[in-house]
């Protein structure tokens, strides 16, 4: 009798253990059952709506797959629509107007302002600016970023702007141009980079006489001459931070975009794509002034790179420092010849 009551027992104990797996089971039955009358009471009223099948696809959750990689098991990554709507949308209406807003405050400034020129008449005699080299890795570095920004710009803008104009035939065209572009100048711009930073660094440096020129403006609105050395102190802000600062950042983000078979995520590509176009925006802005000083904006200032010599009135008033130094023989010109001596036997200047 005990033993019969010592079965019973456990076999009612075993019973309410198993009680709520099948209790379980049933109630998920239940549910499925629901969700698949639901499911077919939808398509009757909305016919393609398949709202739980599209939540655990955009859930990010990983799925099998036949193909080996990192994210390769995720059908849809939700945060792409986020980084569209992003890109898409206050990237591109503030950029673009911020881009447009930089060049007419530029065309303002010119109209009001003029060109900056020389004080004291020219003598006639010039000086070497920039060697052979320095200017070959200014040119590379220059007409790569030039076919950079021009790509880059037409990809962020292009629909907007060049597609109602020209259609979607020649846009398509010029857009997929500009993406090959974009993808290979690319590494020379980073290769031309290094080059200019390696052989400008020396003349970059701060000086205490450069807070002088910012204090002043460079008499740029007084008309002042304001002493610097062979660079001053705006052309070394725009060195650092420009070209070393957003050049660095826009070059890495880059060839995070550039070579995805490094098999990145997509969501670091997704990061690096916003932080490429943000910096590049600012990068063709501020070269947007240095483009304008650099060449109507200044007198003089686009013939010495390209031709490599200044007048010595123009070096004197540009660049007083570096011009008393290289006259004294303290330091050579940039070509290498001692200062003074290739001073003196320097062809003249070619006007434009």
């Amino acid at each position: 009798m005990r033993a019969t009551f010592l079965g019973m027992r456990h076999f009612l104990l075993g019973l309410m253990l198993l009680l709520p797996l099948f209790g379980g089971a049933a109630w998920a039955q239940t549910q499925d059952s629901r969700m698949q009358e639901t499911q077919a009471q939808r398509q009757q009223v909305q016919p393609g709506n398949n709202a739980p099948v599209w939540r655990e696809v955009r859930s990010g959750k990983e799925g099998v797959t036949t193909v080996r990689g990192r994210e390769t098991g995720v059908l849809v990554q939700s945060e792409g629509q986020t980084w569209r709507k992003l890109r898409n949308g206050p990237i591109t209406f503030y950029g673009g107007w911020l881009v447009v807003l930089m060049l007419v405050a530029i065309g303002v400034f010119y109209k009001l302002r003029g060109p900056i020129g020389l004080h004291s008449p020219p003598t006639g005699k010039t000086i070497e600016r920039f060697s052979s080299f320095e200017r070959i890795a200014h040119w590379s570095m220059a007409i790569s970023f030039c076919i950079l920004a021009l790509s880059g710009l037409t990809m962020l803008f292009g629909k907007y702007v060049l597609m109602p104009l020209i259609g979607h035939t020649l846009f398509s065209w010029l857009a997929e141009l500009g993406k090959n572009l974009h993808n290979f100048v690319g590494p020379i711009f980073l290769f031309s980079i290094v080059v200019f930073v390696l052989k400008f660094i020396r003349d970059n440096i701060p000086r205490a006489y450069d807070l002088t020129w910012l204090v002043k403006g460079g008499g740029v609105l007084t008309g002042e001459v304001v002493p610097s050395g062979r660079f001053n102190a705006g052309e070394k802000i725009w060195f650092w931070g420009g070209v070393i600062g957003l050049g660095t950042v826009s070059c890495a983000s880059g060839l995070v975009l550039d070579f995805p078979n490094f098999d990145q995520t997509r969501a670091l590509m997704m990061l690096a794509n916003v932080v490429h176009v943000i910096a590049g925006i600012w990068f063709i802005m501020w070269a947007a002034t240095h483009i304008y000083l650099g060449t109507v904006g200044t007198t003089g200032a686009y013939e010495a790179m390209r031709n490599g010599y200044v007048d010595e009135t123009w070096a004197r008033e540009h660049a007083q420092y570096w011009y008393d130094d290289v006259k004294a023989g303290r330091r050579a010109l940039p070509s290498g010849e001692p200062g003074a001596a290739a001073a003196a036997s320097a062809p003249p200047q070619v006007q434009h």
